[in-house]
């Protein structure tokens, strides 16, 4: 060998080495798995260390190139397997530090538990049905898909009311509706049984309307008392009770004439303001009136009875119906009707 390519050939020697040692310090000294990759690149990469020292191979004789390749082989072996220990000694300790950092001190008092609570809707039905449940009302509930007469010429509407428009009623098809109040309800227990007959009415009823304060699908509860000698005076007592109960006992109810095509006399029922009792002009509830609307009410209609298959001479009754979520956002305070129909649990989870 010419003395030139020897000493070419030793200090490409000398350099695999030197590169190798200094690699597998870089290894042992790496504190964590970014700073492991980076020495793996720096060193056995297309421009690392090792590969650089390589790319000299063609300045020795042919017959000292497989002696530098095997050297260079056996370093990059070292290294690889000095980077895989090094690798999981790493990934172990920073599973170590991940459990210290994220562990939970099982002494401390756990997450209340949110329980599911009953809808307001529901709430306020549950309260009218057990209020006036004390008066002798049972529940009774009927069909939402309707027949056209039921829901409206059983209750003395007729063909010819507005009621009945397609922008008031949801018309399924011939002669049959979505049903637009719960009163067919009281026209088929009166069919089907015999007076006297004490009901509340509730459920869905369906209208075309949207807005703050009306929804397309809304509830009702509707009550109805039937039997010898009912009179207004026992409507209003019912109301007054119901009124008391719902709004506390220092409430006052006031009715106002009004119709409705299922009973005369009709009247209005509105009750004191429980937040100002009329004394604030600017009331946000009452709007400085002292009163609010609650339901409608009225005489059963002698129409209805005959109907029903009754005789008007020998019986009475009287008939009312509120709005649910009318009286569930006075009882509440809900400033807007369609936020008990949106699902949102920072609403739901105040009931």
């Amino acid at each position: 060998m010419e003395p030139l390519l020897f000493y070419r050939h030793m200090s490409i020697h000398a350099a695999i080495e030197e590169k190798g040692r200094s690699a597998l310090n870089q290894i042992e000294v790496s504190s964590d798995l970014e700073a492991l990759d980076a020495v793996r690149v720096s060193v056995l990469g297309k421009k690392g260390s090792l590969s650089e020292a390589l790319k000299q191979l063609g300045q020795v004789p042919p017959e000292e190139r497989p002696k530098l390749g095997a050297l260079a082989n056996e370093w990059k072996a070292k290294i690889e397997t000095a980077i895989e220990a090094r690798k999981e000694i790493l990934a172990a300790a920073q599973i170590e530090a991940d459990l210290i950092r994220t562990r939970v001190d099982v002494t401390l008092p756990s997450r209340k538990i949110h329980l599911g609570s009953l809808h307001p809707i529901t709430r306020t039905i549950r309260k009218v049905s057990d209020t006036l449940g004390r008066l002798g009302f049972d529940v009774t509930t009927g069909p939402e898909v309707e027949t056209d007469f039921m829901n409206f010429e059983a209750v003395n509407i007729p063909k010819d009311h507005p009621a009945r428009d397609m922008q008031d009623t949801f018309f399924l098809g011939p002669g049959v509706v979505l049903r637009s109040q719960t009163s067919p309800v009281q026209m088929r227990t009166m069919r089907e049984k015999k007076w006297p007959v004490r009901i509340l009415c509730p459920g869905a009823v369906y209208r075309c309307d949207s807005d703050a304060t009306h929804s397309p699908m809304f509830h009702q509860i509707e009550g109805l008392w039937v039997d010898k000698k009912v009179s207004m005076s026992d409507l209003k007592g019912v109301l007054d009770f119901f009124a008391k109960e719902l709004f506390g006992s220092h409430v006052k109810i006031r009715l106002r004439p009004s119709y409705f095509p299922f009973v005369e006399p009709g009247a209005e029922v509105d009750v004191s303001c429980a937040l100002c009792a009329g004394r604030n002009p600017h009331c946000q509830v009452c709007k400085g009136t002292g009163w609010l609307e609650i339901l409608g009410a009225g005489m059963v209609h002698p129409r209805l009875f005959e109907l029903a298959g009754y005789d008007p001479s020998e019986i009475s009754g009287f008939a009312f119906g509120m709005g649910v979520e009318r009286i569930a956002m006075l009882l509440h305070d809900i400033p807007d009707l369609r936020l008990m129909f949106q699902g949102d649990q920072r609403f739901l989870k105040q009931f």
